[in-house]
C-alpha cells in the first residue's frame, strides 16, 4: 500500500481503530462479545459511510484487514494438533462442518434465500463464527444483500455462541459426556474460540484441564478446515464469474485462482508446524487475529444501517437456530455412539 493511499484510507481507518477501542474496553471492564459491540457501535456511525474521506478506509478495513485477521489464524495451528485428535475425531468434527453447510443450503432452498446465504449461516455456525461469516463473505459476491446477511449472520452466531457457552456445559453433564468428550463437544460446536475456552474451562477443577485442552485442538481444527471451504468456494466462484464473461462482457473480472489470504494461512500454519515462528508470536497471532477481525467488523457495522438489516426478516435468524442446533445434535450423537 502507498504512502497515498494509505494517507486517503486513514480517517476511515482510525475511525474503525476507535471503535474497535471502545469495543474492547466495554467487552473487558462489564463482559460480553467483543465482536458485537464493534458491530454495534459502528451501526451507530453509519451516517458516515456516506462521507467519501471515510469510505475508503472503511473499504480498506473490510477488505485488507480483513484478510489479514483470518491469514494469521494460520500461526495458531499445526499439524501435529491436527494428528493428535485420532481419525474419529477428525471425522466427526469434518462431517459435522459439512453436514452443516449442506443443510445451510437445503434451508436456504427451502425458504427461497440466495445460495450465499446458506453458504454463509452454514459456514459460520460449522467452522468457527463470525470469522468464518466475514472469510466466506470476502470471496462470494460484493452485493449489498450479501453485506446485510454477513452482518446479521455476525451478530446471530455471536449471539448463540454466547449462550452456548453458558448452556453446553449443563447439558454435557446432563448426557454424561466425560470430561475429554465434553471438550470435544464444546469445540466440535460452539462458534467463537473464546467460547469454546471458557466453556471448556467450565469442568476444569482441580487441575484437570482435559475439557479446555481437547475442546482449544478440537475448535483449531474447525477453524483449519476454512482454509478447503473458503478455497472451493473461490473456485466455484471463479467458475461461474467465467461463464458470466462469456455471455456479458462487462461482467467483473474472474476472482484469482487462490486468494492471497488462504495462501498466507497455509503459509502461516507451516511455519507453526515446523517451529520456525517463535513461540511468543505464535501465540500472540490469536490476539492480532482478533484484533484485526474487530477492526473489520467495525468497517462492516459502519457500512450498514438497521434499516438494511432488517428487510432481512426473521428467516435468517431461523437458518442460524436450525444450523447450530443440528450440529450440536450430530456431535453429541456420535459421541455417544462412537
Amino acid at each position: 500500500m502507498s504512502y497515498r493511499q494509505l494517507r486517503s484510507a486513514l480517517p476511515g481507518l482510525l475511525l474503525c481503530g476507535v471503535i474497535a477501542l471502545a469495543a474492547t474496553f466495554v467487552s473487558e471492564h462489564y463482559g460480553g462479545p467483543q465482536l458485537l459491540y464493534a458491530l454495534l457501535i459502528g451501526l451507530a456511525f453509519h451516517f458516515l459511510s456516506r462521507d467519501p474521506k471515510i469510505s475508503v478506509g472503511l473499504d480498506f478495513c473490510s477488505k485488507t484487514v480483513l484478510r489479514a485477521g483470518v491469514a494469521l489464524l494460520g500461526l495458531r495451528i499445526t499439524l501435529a494438533q491436527v494428528s493428535a485428535l485420532g481419525w474419529r475425531t477428525a471425522l466427526l468434527v469434518t462431517l459435522g462442518v459439512a453436514s452443516t453447510i449442506t443443510l445451510g443450503l437445503l434451508l436456504a432452498r427451502w425458504y427461497k434465500r440466495p445460495v450465499a446465504e446458506g453458504l454463509l449461516s452454514g459456514c459460520a455456525v460449522g467452522i468457527c463464527g463470525a470469522s468464518a461469516a466475514l472469510a466466506v463473505s470476502s470471496v462470494l459476491p460484493a452485493t449489498r444483500e450479501n453485506e446485510r446477511f454477513t452482518l446479521l449472520t455476525v451478530v446471530g452466531v455471536t449471539l448463540m455462541s454466547t449462550l452456548a457457552m453458558v448452556l453446553y456445559p449443563l447439558l454435557a453433564g446432563a448426557i454424561g459426556l466425560s470430561a475429554g468428550q465434553a471438550g470435544i463437544f464444546f469445540g466440535a460446536t460452539i462458534h467463537d474460540v473464546a467460547q469454546v475456552v471458557a466453556a471448556g474451562m467450565m469442568l476444569s477443577d482441580a487441575g484437570n484441564t482435559a475439557a479446555a485442552d481437547s475442546a482449544t485442538v478440537v475448535k483449531l481444527f474447525r477453524i483449519m478446515l476454512l482454509m478447503p471451504v473458503v478455497l472451493l468456494l473461490s473456485l466455484a466462484m471463479r467458475r461461474g464469474s467465467k461463464g458470466g464473461t462469456e455471455s456479458a462482457p462487462d461482467a467483473q473480472a474472474a476472482p484469482a485462482l487462490l486468494p492471497g489470504f488462504l495462501l498466507a494461512f497455509i503459509a502461516f500454519m507451516l511455519l507453526a508446524t515446523f517451529s520456525l515462528v517463535p513461540t511468543a508470536l505464535a501465540q500472540s497471532a490469536g490476539g492480532a487475529s482478533r484484533a484485526l477481525l474487530v477492526l473489520a467488523i467495525a468497517a462492516a457495522g459502519v457500512k450498514t444501517s438497521f434499516e438494511d438489516l432488517l428487510k432481512l426478516g426473521w428467516t435468517p435468524v431461523l437458518m442460524l437456530l436450525a444450523e447450530s442446533v443440528w450440529i450440536a445434535a450430530f456431535a453429541a450423537s456420535g459421541l455417544l455412539l462412537g
